[in-house]
């Protein structure tokens, strides 16, 4: 049996507040990398207002935290997926079946796992 090497992350799932998806994100994100994920494609939305919900911010935000420097090497939003597409695949070739769906999608960010 192969390991998935990528986890997905669901934030929307459930209406979360935006508290409550933090909690989520730094839950799995975690629990991915000690499961041995090389990869994560978190699912945030885009808001409903069109120019970026309150998850994804937060997410953007959040990602960037000295707390998760240990876990995420790098990330990547959906919009900006075709211009690193080859180094994130080199990293974990398994995102190659994520790819249709992240590229251009402004409600996921990828996010390399250490």
């Amino acid at each position: 049996m192969v390991m998935v090497k990528v986890k997905e992350i669901n934030l929307e799932r459930g209406f979360p507040t935006v508290p409550q998806a933090m909690r989520n994100l730094i839950n799995d994100l975690s629990t991915a990398q000690r499961s041995g994920c090389k990869a994560a494609v978190i699912v945030h939305g885009y808001g409903s207002t069109g120019t970026g919900g309150a998850i994804k911010e937060a997410v953007k935000s959040k990602l960037k935290e000295p707390l998760l420097r240990g876990v995420v090497k790098e990330t990547i939003p959906g919009e900006e997926w075709y211009s690193r597409k080859k180094e994130f695949l080199n990293y974990c070739p398994q995102l190659k079946d994520f790819s249709r769906y992240v590229d251009g999608n402004r409600g996921v960010t990828v996010a390399l796992l250490r």
